[in-house]
């Protein structure tokens, strides 16, 4: 997403052109990915989702909101016993991205919401899925065709009420020559979520699996765009341990929550 800007612009032609950085910029996007993943873990227990989204900008200024299927397995205790725990992942942004040189920096804040989230212990104020996070990325293109950037994300209250997370991603794209009808990028990305747990405390706080409060994942792949199709290749990995029994890992084993590694195909049209 740090590397990414508006796909189209529109305007009126009854209206003088507008100067450049002031117009209105918007697109649409449908897709189909073989696994959703998030930061290394698998949010749909790797199975297909569809997922799509709406991006408006105004100069410097951007809002979108984006949504996905998902599949979180179903509640084992409670009052929800044996009911899906979550279906549907809306998330809500919102920011500027101003250029200074030749760099672009993107200073937003995302909400992830999780409507229809069967969370019995959420109704006491101990868990809740939705969280907040503010955003801030640069990136520049070095040399023609290469493109990199660093993001960082700052939780104050991560997911499941873990308590502050933060999270750095360093990513790299270059465009190869066009083969055939394709534009073939290849890029990769090196991400790490670093949080505070005590497991003293009621609420230990942020385990990403094995009791450790930190992990790296990364990914690598080929992305082949024609006109308004993209075709995205890429393999997924993180350093956390997928085996051993579930009370020790957290997740990574069983059905849920997989962060082991996998290649992933999405297919997206963006207008």
């Amino acid at each position: 997403g740090a590397l990414a800007g508006p796909a189209l612009a529109g305007g009126s032609v009854k209206d003088d052109p507008a100067p450049e950085g002031r117009k209105f910029t918007h697109s649409f996007n449908l897709g189909v990915t073989s696994d959703y993943v998030f930061r290394g873990f698998s949010q749909t227990r790797e199975k297909p989702a569809m997922q799509g989204g709406i991006d408006l900008g105004y100069g410097i200024f951007y809002a979108g909101v984006w949504a996905s299927m998902l599949d979180f397995g179903d509640v084992a205790a409670g009052p929800d016993t044996g009911r899906t725990i979550a279906t549907t992942e809306v998330d809500v942004y919102a920011g500027i991205k101003p250029v200074w040189g030749k760099f672009n920096f993107d200073l937003g804040a995302i909400y992830y919401a999780y409507p229809g989230a069967k969370d019995s212990f959420a109704r006491h104020g101990i868990r809740e899925f939705d969280y907040f996070e503010l955003k801030f990325g640069v990136s520049t293109t070095p040399v023609d065709k290469l493109t990199t950037g660093v993001t960082v994300f700052y939780s104050p209250e991560y997911t499941n009420k873990q308590g502050s997370v933060t999270t750095i991603e360093g990513a790299i794209a270059y465009e190869l020559p066009k083969a055939w009808v394709f534009t073939p990028t290849i890029g990769g990305l090196l991400g790490a979520s670093f949080g505070n747990f005590d497991a003293a405390k009621a609420n230990p706080g942020f385990v990403a699996a094995n009791g450790e409060d930190s992990y790296l994942y990364w990914n690598a792949g080929l992305a082949l765009t024609v006109e308004a199709l993209t075709l995205d290749f890429r393999y997924w990995d993180t350093n956390i341990d997928n085996s051993g029994p579930v009370a020790a890992t957290k997740f990574c084993n069983g059905a849920a929550f997989q962060c082991d590694e996998r290649f992933v195909f999405t297919a997206k049209v963006t207008f």
